[in-house]
C-alpha cells in the first residue's frame, strides 16, 4: 500500500472512531481533550461533531491553520509529560472524550509515551468516557472496543474508560 492510501485510510479511520465516541458520550458530562493540535484539521472536526463541548488542546508546539487554533483559555502548550499531570487544575472536570494523535515514524518512541499515557491519562477520564487513539493503550480501566464497521483492526483504538 502506497503511504498516501495508508494516510487516506488512517484518516477515515480516525474520523469514523471520532464519530462513533461522540455518539458514545451524549450522557457523559464533561469536556474533551485533544492530545495533538498538529495542524488543527482533527479539532476542527471536533468543534463540529461537538459544539456543546469545550474541546482543551495539548500541543507542544503551535503550527495550525489560524482558524483551528484554539483561545489561550483552551490550549495548554508544552511537552505532555509535563502539561497532562497539572491538567486537572485547569479543566472545569473529568473529560468524556480524550482524542490522542501523538503518534510519529519512531516506533520505540510512540510505545514510550504510549506506555506513559496508560497511566497519565485515566485520572482524567470521566466513568463512561471513551478514547479514540492513534496508539494502543494498556490500562487496567481502558477497555478496548472494536472500531467501527469498515476499520481495519490496529489502524485506531477506541477504549472505553470504566473507573474503579
Amino acid at each position: 500500500m502506497s503511504r498516501l492510501d495508508s494516510f487516506i485510510r488512517r484518516l477515515e479511520a480516525q474520523r469514523a472512531c471520532l464519530g462513533f465516541a461522540a455518539g458514545q458520550i451524549r450522557a457523559v458530562a464533561g469536556p474533551v481533550l485533544e492530545l495533538g493540535l498538529g495542524n488543527g484539521r482533527t479539532y476542527d472536526h471536533l468543534r463540529e461533531l461537538l459544539p456543546e463541548r469545550e474541546i482543551f488542546v495539548f500541543e507542544r508546539a503551535v503550527n495550525a491553520h489560524p482558524d483551528c487554533i484554539p483561545d489561550a483559555a483552551h490550549l495548554i502548550l508544552g511537552d505532555v509529560r509535563a502539561t497532562l499531570p497539572q491538567a486537572r487544575r485547569r479543566l472545569p472536570g473529568p473529560a468524556a472524550l480524550a482524542h490522542l494523535d501523538v503518534g510519529t515514524g519512531d516506533a520505540a518512541q510512540n510505545a514510550a509515551l504510549a506506555a506513559w499515557l496508560s497511566g497519565a491519562l485515566p485520572p482524567l477520564l470521566a466513568h463512561g468516557a471513551w478514547v479514540v487513539s492513534d496508539q494502543a493503550l494498556a490500562a487496567p480501566t481502558l477497555i478496548a472496543h472494536p472500531p467501527p464497521a469498515g476499520v481495519a483492526p490496529e489502524r485506531y483504538f477506541l477504549y472505553h474508560h470504566r473507573a474503579k
